[in-house]
């Protein structure tokens, strides 16, 4: 059995409970090393083989996850953050269904989970954004007609950019062009959750700056948007006035 697992996004004892113990069982490890944080290894039981991703290519995962399953074995593919986002998960299950191996999936916290924890920070506040894009840059990946970062800067929602700390010029750029002043409220968040994470808080005009005269150039989340400084409205769901299936509102 192949279990996709989320390793969290970077603390060790941010895995799940469910993906802990499916890492502490597993016969063979396939993690992405360039990510995930290798404390988590450390819990994996005597013999268990583990291969480190970052220099393999889909055949070779695959023909891993094979060699296991001839045997017998429990095998872990342990992505970064949650692998439903930017995993490239899609292409290995597609693999395992056509060679008729059986695999399931443990969710994960995705990165941009631990950045709003590290901006201390609510994606979704009433009267500013009740939307949260994500999305990235387009780099080697092509965006896909309708994506491209200014279009979906037209909508002024929260955003979260991930994979485009070394193209910032472009990125602030692009915001621009879509509709966001200079001065919108930005952070960078580098290593969201490790022992080495910063946040460093600017606006969408000086992101490039910000990110030059810190040596910020990869491993960080762009977020941008109203919700990180000013006005919003108080919640419904805790208003005394509010009445919902749970709570009658306060007579005047």
């Amino acid at each position: 059995m192949i279990h996709f697992v989320g390793a969290g996004p970077g603390a060790a004892d941010l895995i799940t409970v469910r993906g802990e113990r499916l890492l502490r069982e597993a016969d063979a490890v396939i993690y992405a090393g360039s990510l995930v944080n290798p404390a988590l290894l450390e819990i994996c039981k005597t013999g268990c083989r583990i291969f480190d991703s970052a220099s393999m290519t889909l055949e070779e995962v695959i023909a891993e996850m094979q060699r296991a399953e001839a045997v017998g074995g429990s095998t872990v593919r342990l992505h970064t953050g949650d692998p439903c986002i930017y995993g490239a998960i899609r292409e290995q299950m597609d693999r395992l269904d056509e060679l008729g191996i059986a695999y399931d999936v443990c969710p994960g916290v995705s990165s941009f989970c631990g950045a709003a924890a590290a901006l201390r920070a609510e994606y979704t506040l009433p009267g500013v954004s009740q939307s949260v894009i994500l999305t990235r840059m387009e780099g080697r990946t092509p965006m896909p007609e309708g994506e491209k970062l200014r279009m979906l800067a037209s909508h002024g929602a929260t955003m979260v950019i991930f994979l485009s700390a070394g193209m910032l010029e472009t990125v602030a750029a692009d915001l621009i062009a879509g509709g966001y002043s200079t001065d919108t409220p930005a952070a960078i968040v580098y290593k969201a959750t490790w022992p080495e994470e910063r946040v460093f808080r600017c606006t969408v005009g000086t992101l490039a700056e910000t990110a030059k005269e810190n040596g910020v150039t990869h491993t960080a989340l762009i977020t941008v948007g109203g919700f990180l400084h000013g006005a919003y409205d108080r919640s419904k769901l805790y208003d005394p006035a509010f009445s919902h299936g749970f709570r009658k509102a306060e007579a005047e």
